[in-house]
């Protein structure tokens, strides 16, 4: 189903099955969606994809890398500063100043209505997927 006009998301999780867990709700919500397992990777991905992209979604905590995903995700808004941002944690809660601004942290583990709900807050109708869009028309 997807095509050229569909848009990116890239996932970042040491964790192999969380980061398939994320990947399955991003696709669902109509995403191509690439992955990362360490934020290095993923800012290597950006890099190389950036303008493409238009979520990201990370963790906070990826051993053994000297980088998390609060670090991540500031690089992102930074340097992407069109990329909607989401940072989900089971063990950490942000301080002032680790999210950029217009950033969501969610507590892991999360469901796949609160990953849908923060989509349709970050992203604007134009760079919404459709099934994001017929999703929102459904409930709302």
């Amino acid at each position: 189903m997807s095509d050229e006009h569909t848009p990116f998301a890239l996932v970042v999780d040491d964790d192999a099955l969380i980061r398939m867990d994320a990947v399955h709700i991003l696709e669902e919500a109509g995403f191509r969606v690439l992955e990362a397992a360490a934020p290095e990777e993923a800012l290597a991905v950006l890099e190389q994809r950036g303008d493409s992209i238009q979520f990201l979604f990370t963790d906070v905590q990826m051993p053994p890398s000297e980088h998390d995903g609060f670090y991540l995700a500031r690089k992102c808004a930074a340097y992407w500063p069109d990329v909607g941002i989401i940072v989900a944690s089971g063990m950490l809660e942000p301080q002032a100043k680790e999210l950029p601004a217009g950033a969501i942290f969610v507590r892991k583990p999360f469901s796949a209505n609160v990953v849908y709900d923060h989509l349709q807050q970050l992203l604007p109708d134009g760079k919404k997927p459709e099934p994001l869009k017929q999703r929102a028309l459904a409930l709302g």
